[in-house]
């Protein structure tokens, strides 16, 4: 077969029928060359027999013995047992499914190989459905003479058949490498050929660890093309978005709505603050739509950047829609942004899920005619009844919260006038440069690195949880100081496995310990308006002390609160321990985190511990959970779409993506064939869930 027999649809081959072939599309399998980018998530050695008299439990072997006897027994299950015997000792292999076939070929005297793993059985070690196959002699079949690949699979595909289409995939040969060799890094100089064959078929001395870990530089081959294909993918979206009609939005002058609404904050932007909104002025004023990026830490005032943007859009005679995941998160951006702008003669609405049908149709009927002028609310703004006269900018908080496929679903609610709306995208999430490159490279990308002036930094200690007592005399005294404390609990039910003090537990402890404290309790079993209801208790200062677990990690902003208490913080990453102390130190009162572990810390608990003493920057926290727990945390990654790699990580992969841009940015530059056939290969349907 040529070359062109990789691009087949799998269902083409040898023995693959409609049914299997939609099975392999849940893995991502549709066309042959799919097959050979199916990769092993580990290995197995079956290069060598093990004798039976010196297995131990839990090894994952292979095996060869003569049946010495084979019987069917029902106990509490029915069950087929083989006693397989070489000369050094026996072990029992144990079927709880099997047929008539199977008990007439293991039958006394036969030869058999068998691969899995040993676990202590009744008597002896045992087997329990193991691979296996019948020898007609002992010496009448060859060992494998490479490492046996385990891959990803899926019901009604099981590892035998995976290996055997993989095998006649990499028959095919005819694999176009579209890599310059001379712009690979130095260590990675495989031809893509030979890195496949041997990830699929690794020679039993390779260095299996560095297979297991993805390190391997075969591996790191893959992992960087990948990178380049993402990069290459990602930036045709942007070219594609370059080539639509957004609305050209003035940029303020000194006596725009935007300049009116900076002079009349109680407080002056940091520097930061008017860089961002600079660059964001600059965008909206072009006839493409804006996709920007901006992230700035927890209190760094992202949400002034975001109605000074929304002004600019209503100056221009257009609408603005800002939307957050949660109602309580939504309604505090509502009170904000319709306190600044009604004295301003904005008119602001607030649209929920939750809303009355009366109250809802009044909303919807002053966003279609275009009297509401900026509009605050949740996923609700993506539903069908809802219609925008002359929707100009979209804000999206905490992105990582919604999928890239609702992001954009919000462009087609200003299809009808001929141009999608400018997209300002922000995070409280701080993420590392280069990953932030990687995973949202089809946005312009800003930072909000600087704090409000006066912000005093969070002192945060660790603490044992055996001195808990000190931290409840702790927070009366805050109590007493007229201050609000946070106790946050990593679990709703109890568990002695995991040794975490429930929320319920630690409610009802507290409330009894502190009777003179206003305690209330949150958490996700709670309803919706429970739960708000709560939320917006302790907002308003009518509790001192909320007992919660993490569903507050984004949440509202209460000035007052100075102390945040995080029960079994070595539990929970670095991301979420920064986000959680960003709850407090957000008025002039001077604030602490206090993380309560349980003894003993493990390395890497013992570690986030000591990132969350030492730094309180945001940024060098996310470094540090880079390196710790990879991109999975920091991203949301199910909710990013074409972050999805196979084989980069982009945690371990990073000192690679900077060679990877350069070399997309050069290959994009050169013609279409490589970037085409790269972006086919690796994200095409990435791409596809993208433009949803």
């Amino acid at each position: 077969m040529t070359a062109l027999g990789l691009q087949s649809p799998v269902a083409a081959m040898k023995g693959v029928g409609e049914r299997l072939a939609e099975r392999l599309t849940r893995l991502g399998i549709e066309r042959v060359e799919d097959l050979l980018f199916h990769l092993p998530l580990r290995y197995q050695d079956r290069s060598r027999l093990h004798p039976l008299g010196g297995l131990r439990p839990q090894q994952e072997v292979l095996i060869q013995g003569q049946v010495l006897h084979a019987e069917v027994v029902v106990r509490r299950r029915r069950a087929l047992l083989v006693r397989l015997g070489d000369q050094t000792g026996q072990i029992t292999l144990r079927f709880f499914h099997f047929g008539s076939t199977q008990r007439n070929q293991l039958v006394t005297g036969q030869w058999v190989r068998a691969f899995g793993e040993a676990r202590a059985g009744v008597v002896g070690l045992e087997m329990v459905h193991p691979e296996y196959r019948i020898l007609a002699e002992p010496d009448g079949e060859p060992l494998e003479q490479t490492l046996t690949p385990v891959y990803p699979a899926t019901e009604g595909v099981g590892q035998a058949t995976l290996r055997r289409l993989i095998g006649l995939a990499r028959a095919y040969g005819g694999l176009h490498d579209w890599l310059p060799v001379d712009r690979l890094p130095d260590t990675l100089r495989y031809g893509l050929a030979e890195a496949i064959e041997l990830i699929h078929a690794p020679p039993v001395d390779a260095d299996t660890a560095a297979l297991l870990t993805g390190r391997h530089p075969a591996q790191r081959r893959l992992a960087f093309e990948e990178l380049v294909a993402h990069q290459l993918g990602m930036a045709r979206l942007r070219a594609e978005a370059r080539t639509e009609n957004a609305p050209p939005l003035p940029a303020p002058t000194a006596d725009s709505l935007c300049a009116r609404f900076v002079g009349a904050l109680p407080f002056a932007l940091t520097g930061a603050q008017q860089r961002v909104m600079d660059e964001i002025a600059a965008d909206l004023s072009r006839a493409h739509p804006m996709l920007r990026l901006v992230q700035g830490d927890v209190g760094s005032g992202k949400t002034v950047v975001a109605v000074a943007a929304c002004l600019q859009a209503v100056a221009g005679g257009y609408q603005a829609a800002m939307m957050a995941p949660t109602e309580l998160l939504a309604e505090q951006h509502y009170r904000n942004a319709e306190r600044w702008l009604a004295p301003l003669g904005v008119r602001v609405v607030w649209l929920s899920g939750r809303q009355r049908e009366t109250q809802r149709s009044e909303v919807l009927a002053e966003l279609a005619d275009g009297r509401a002028a900026v509009t605050v609310g949740t996923h609700a703004l993506f539903q069908e009844a809802v219609r925008f006269a002359r929707l100009g900018l979209v804000v999206i908080d905490e992105q990582h919260r919604f999928g890239v496929h609702q992001r954009l679903a919000l462009r087609e609610k200003a299809a009808d006038g001929g141009w999608v709306p400018h997209q300002l995208v922000m995070t409280a999430t701080p993420i590392p440069r280069t990953l932030a490159m990687t995973a949202y490279a089809d946005l312009d990308y800003s930072v909000i690195d600087e704090l409000p002036p006066g912000r005093e930094p969070v002192v945060t200690v660790a603490i044992p949880d055996t001195r808990r007592s000190e931290i409840v005399e702790r927070i009366n005294a805050a109590v007493g100081r007229g201050q609000q404390v946070y106790w946050v609990c990593t679990l709703i039910e109890e568990s002695e496995a995991l040794q975490c003090e429930t929320a319920e537990a630690t409610y009802a402890l507290l409330t009894e310990t502190l009777p003179a404290v206003a305690v209330g309790l949150v958490h996700g079993r709670l309803k919706a308006a429970d739960k708000e209801a709560v939320m917006r208790a302790f907002q308003q200062g009518e509790l001192d002390l909320l007992v919660a677990t993490t569903v507050i990690e984004v949440g509202v902003d209460v000035p007052n609160a100075s102390l945040m208490v995080i029960e079994n913080a070595e539990r929970l990453g670095l991301a979420q321990l920064h986000q959680l102390r960003g709850r407090v130190g957000r008025g002039t009162a001077a604030s602490s985190c206090v993380l309560l572990y349980h003894p003993p810390l493990g390395e890497t608990a013992r570690r986030r511990l000591q990132v969350m003493r030492e730094t309180g920057d945001g940024f060098e926290v996310a470094r540090h959970d880079l390196e710790i727990r990879g991109p999975g945390e920091l991203l949301g990654t199910r909710q990013t779409g074409l972050a999805r790699l196979r084989v980069a990580d982009m945690a371990q992969d990073a000192d690679l993506i900077p060679a990877a841009l350069q070399l997309a940015h050069a290959l994009a530059s050169v013609g279409s064939a490589a970037s085409d056939a790269l972006i086919r290969r690796w994200v095409a349907g990435g791409i596809r869930y993208a433009q949803v």
